[in-house]
C-alpha cells in the first residue's frame, strides 16, 4: 500500500511491479489510483478557479461512471465550494494555521496532568519549532515568552 500513495515518478521498478500485482489481485483499486492522481494533477496543474471547477465536475462524473463513492469529498466540496476554489486564486492555504492548531490539540491531549496553563504555553512554544532557539535561554526566559503570548491570546488571564 505504500506504493499505492506515493508518487509513481518517485518509485523504483520493483515498487511498480508490487504495484501492478496490487491492481492486477484488486482491479478496482488501479481506477482509484488513477482518479487520486488526477486529483493531485488537477490541484498542481488548474491555472486558475474556473479551469480547476471545470476538472472536477468532469471527474466527479468520472467517478460515478467508475461506481467509485466519493460522496463525502463531493458534498464536502459543494458546502465549501468558494473556499476550496480560492485556493486556485494565489495558491495560498491555510496549511500553517492548520498545523499549529493540530499541534496545540496534540498537545492538550498529551498535557494530561500538567499542573498549570504555564506549562502549557512552554509546551506549545518548545514544540512549535521554537526548540532550538530557546537552547541556551534559562527557563525562566522561555517562562517570560509564555507569559507573553497568554497575555496576547487571552486577555482575561492578565
Amino acid at each position: 500500500m505504500w506504493a499505492f500513495r506515493r508518487d509513481p515518478e518517485g518509485l523504483t521498478a520493483e515498487e511498480r511491479q508490487a504495484l501492478e500485482g496490487l491492481f492486477e489481485a484488486i482491479p478496482k483499486l488501479k481506477e482509484l489510483y488513477r482518479v487520486r492522481l488526477r486529483f493531485k494533477e488537477i490541484f498542481d496543474t488548474a491555472r486558475d478557479r474556473i479551469t480547476a471547477a471545470r476538472w472536477l465536475r468532469e471527474l466527479r462524473r468520472e467517478t460515478e461512471r467508475l461506481g467509485l463513492d466519493f460522496s463525502p469529498f463531493f458534498s464536502t466540496y459543494d458546502r465549501w465550494k468558494t473556499e476550496i476554489l480560492n485556493y486556485f486564486d494565489a495558491r495560498q492555504t491555510s496549511a500553517a494555521v492548520e498545523g499549529i492548531n493540530n499541534k496545540a490539540r496534540v498537545i492538550t491531549k498529551r498535557a494530561y496532568g500538567l499542573k498549570s496553563a504555564d506549562s502549557l504555553w512552554n509546551r506549545l512554544i518548545l514544540d512549535l519549532n521554537r526548540a532550538s532557539e530557546a537552547i541556551g535561554w534559562s527557563i525562566e526566559q522561555i517562562r517570560q515568552i509564555s507569559r507573553g503570548l497568554t497575555a496576547l491570546f487571552d486577555p482575561s488571564r492578565t
